[in-house]
């Protein structure tokens, strides 16, 4: 439906953009549905967004673009309000046609191949390998995970990516806090001031010291630094993200592939990157100025470094690249990392960060342009930290793992399901408070429950109709007469499904997952209307002994809407639950 509405909008505009020399205009029509139904089904606000680019009234273009609807059989009523809105009423056999649509194409009704296959790398979690993965990653992984699923909707080839930062003083803190550990299950007296701040104090630290002395016994005790830290660092690292990828599984995430930071450096794709660039003349030697904050004089010093020129690409300052030691900055390990991406030939790339690597989006978008020469588009998502709550009350669920809360912990609580929803239920640029009690509890408050309830009932109505006709087959779903589905309440359920494949690509193109769950309970709004004006009015119910036909066509409804809702579920890594336990 959209996709006609459009072309015939940008038909009719056509000539004025020509003229103009304007075409690219047409790519941005917008095609939307009214908050007030007394305005129609849908509309259009193309000639006011035209406009002053075409140099035309917005009333003319309005015209134009209500003229082009007068012989489109579909269409009921076409008005201009001002200033150039175009509203339109669509007669109810276009409704009735959606079901056929969606029964014929099942969960592709909401495909629109939009990128005819071209690749996209959506970098998301990338946690540091040095414990768990808590309730911060979480978010960042439904997130990552929802948003590729709904960029495959509109075509993409997509690469779902995990970067291992196994570098850098981090490792070594890992390594050193297991090996204290280790010593301590040995019987040596360790004592919590053996463990420097950037030490890692956690029980899981322990846990990892048992398989390090199950592994090689004593091995490395009586032995220098030099002489175990390597190996440790590499045990640590493999255990833990071993650990990463069963706690992904643990809710439904799976990567395509993982990045070795190390492996990255080793390749010398930081020398690389930095030649590259230093032939552009974005790398030069110079005194980076005082950072905010520092008001003494003997706290900083003036010190002539590598730095990037990153102010040439929009960046507030430009960025080291070198440390003072001769060692590269983590930045210029993150240049490389992404030249590593653009030379695997994606022109478009996606990061899903936490909210405080606000101030690290720049930088990185102004490297991603230098390398590429602006041929590559990074976009980056920041989402905002989850509030547990009991009651009402903030919690911390466990005391074991030091002062943060596993990912494990709260999907034993609530369960795959429940966790996979409370994460992308709002914008990522929103805080959730994510309540234990509400998110579990069995009532229509609860959105996915709400959800969830409207599918297990279509599935009770069919066994239903089993019980009283016998079994019926697809089909004969899809070669109904569905023109006697004319009560408001049932074409309020097939407008609610319309929009759904315009949802679904809104919601890629924006990359914003928290859209699903949003037209999902529009759907289910609309589907629980429905089954209570059966209640109230006996030939509204779904399954008439006295009138098959009927009946068959209601089903044909119900199927469609279920078959949205099975892949709404499906996108958000939610399994659709024919019975309500």
């Amino acid at each position: 439906m959209f996709q006609s509405i459009r072309r015939l909008v940008s038909d009719s505009l056509r000539p004025f953009a020509e003229a103009s020399d304007k075409c690219n205009l047409l790519d941005s029509i917008l095609i939307e549905t009214p908050s007030d139904p007394s305005f129609g089904d849908i509309y259009t606000n193309a000639a006011m967004c035209s406009a002053k680019e075409l140099k035309v009234a917005p009333k003319v273009l309005a015209r134009s673009i209500a003229n082009s609807f007068e012989k489109c059989t579909f269409i009921d009523k076409v008005s201009i309000v001002d200033p150039g809105f175009v509203n339109l009423t669509l007669k109810n056999e276009f409704w009735h046609s959606v079901i056929n649509e969606i029964l014929n194409k099942g969960e592709k009704f909401s495909i629109t191949n939009l990128k005819n296959g071209e690749a996209i790398n959506v970098e998301f979690v990338s946690a540091n390998p040095t414990g768990p993965l808590h309730t911060g990653h979480a978010r960042n992984a439904v997130f990552g995970s929802a948003a590729s699923n709904l960029l495959e909707k509109i075509g993409y080839s997509v690469t779902r990516e995990f970067y291992i930062n196994d570098k850098g003083n981090q490792i070594k803190f890992l390594a050193k806090s297991l090996y204290l550990r280790y010593l301590e299950i040995l019987g040596h007296e360790i004592s919590e001031a053996d463990f420097g701040a950037d030490m890692y104090c956690g029980e899981y630290i322990k846990d990892l010291a048992k398989q390090l002395l199950d592994t090689y016994q004593n091995k490395f005790v009586g032995l220098d630094e030099p002489e175990w830290i390597a190996e440790l660092s590499k045990f640590a690292v493999e255990k833990m993200v071993n650990g990463i990828k069963n706690d992904l599984k643990s809710i439904m995430v799976t990567m395509d592939r993982y990045t070795s930071e190390a492996e990255v450096c080793r390749q010398n794709l930081v020398e690389e990157a930095l030649e590259l660039l230093s032939k552009r003349g974005d790398i030069y030697e110079g005194i980076l100025p005082k950072p905010k904050g520092i008001e003494d004089d003997d706290e900083w010093e003036e010190r002539p470094q590598t730095l990037f020129k990153s102010t040439k690409y929009g960046d507030s300052i430009d960025r080291a690249i070198k440390k003072a030691d001769g060692t590269w900055t983590y930045f210029a390990g993150d240049i490389a990392y992404h030249l590593d991406k653009i030379r695997r030939g994606y022109k478009k790339l996606v990061t899903v960060f936490g909210a405080d690597h606000g101030g690290y989006v720049k930088r990185l978008k102004a490297a991603v342009y230098a390398l590429s020469n602006g041929e590559v588009e990074l976009e980056v998502r920041l989402y905002q930290l989850v509030n547990f709550l009991e009651r009402g009350k903030p919690i911390r669920m466990s005391k074991r793992t030091g002062n943060f809360i596993r990912l494990r912990d709260v999907i034993d609580k609530v369960g795959i399901d429940v966790s996979r929803y409370m994460m992308i239920s709002r914008h990522h640029d929103v805080m959730i408070d994510f309540d234990f009690e509400r998110a579990i509890e069995c009532s229509m408050e609860n959105p996915l429950f709400y959800i969830q309830y409207a599918y297990a009932r279509i599935c009770s109505v069919f066994k239903h109709y089993t019980e009283v006709f016998g079994d019926i087959h697809d089909d004969t779903l899809r070669e109904c007469d569905v023109s006697s589905l004319t009560d408001p309440s049932e074409l309020s359920m097939l407008k609610a499904l319309s929009f759904w494949p315009e949802r679904v690509k809104a919601a890629a193109c924006t990359i914003e997952p928290h859209r699903v769950p949003i037209c999902l309970q529009e759907i289910a709004r609309a589907f629980h209307s429905l089954w209570n004006s059966g209640k109230q009015n006996t030939e509204l119910r779904f399954v008439s002994t006295n009138n098959k036909s009927l009946t068959v066509a209601r089903l044909s409804l119900l199927l469609a809407t279920k078959i949205v809702l099975g892949d709404g579920l499906k996108i958000m890594g939610i399994i659709p639950m024919s019975e309500m336990r």
